[in-house]
């Protein structure tokens, strides 16, 4: 198998799917409960995750599935905070351009980034919502 073939196409469509992605956040800074943007994001963070995975690029993987979880999660809700949810995502694209930048400028594997993956991970989860004692956090 050819590895540096399929290298440079994940880098081809990574990077039109970062731009796709950046311009449906643009809409969502605008306008949170813009549902084609929130769909937009969600899908280019699952394009990006498979393709991620099948190269066994286990950082952009764990980012891009976070942040496709993030998106269903505000997919469900028909709304993204536009006070805390947007900055997030941008944090979140941010990071994907620069590691897909790192792929191509040494053709190694980027450093995965722990505690935006956390932040991300964390905004899945109501710490408002009821609960018993001990039980964790819901879902938002």
């Amino acid at each position: 198998m050819d590895l540096a073939k399929y290298r440079a196409l994940f880098l081809e469509e990574a990077t039109e799917h970062l731009a796709e992605m950046s311009r449906a956040l643009l809409v969502l800074e605008k306008t949170p409960d813009d549902g084609a943007a929130i769909d937009e994001v969600f899908r280019m963070a699952h394009s990006i995750k498979g393709m991620a995975a099948s190269l066994e690029m286990d950082a952009i993987t764990e980012l891009s599935h976070a942040l496709e979880d993030v998106m269903d999660t505000f997919r469900t809700a028909g709304s993204v905070d536009g006070v805390e949810g947007v900055p997030l995502l941008f944090l979140a694209l941010d990071a994907l351009e620069r590691m897909v930048g790192t792929v191509r400028e040494t053709s190694g594997m980027p450093d995965p980034d722990p505690e935006l993956v956390a932040k991300l991970t964390a905004a899945l989860w109501d710490d408002d919502a009821p609960r018993a004692e001990g039980e964790p956090p819901k879902k938002a």
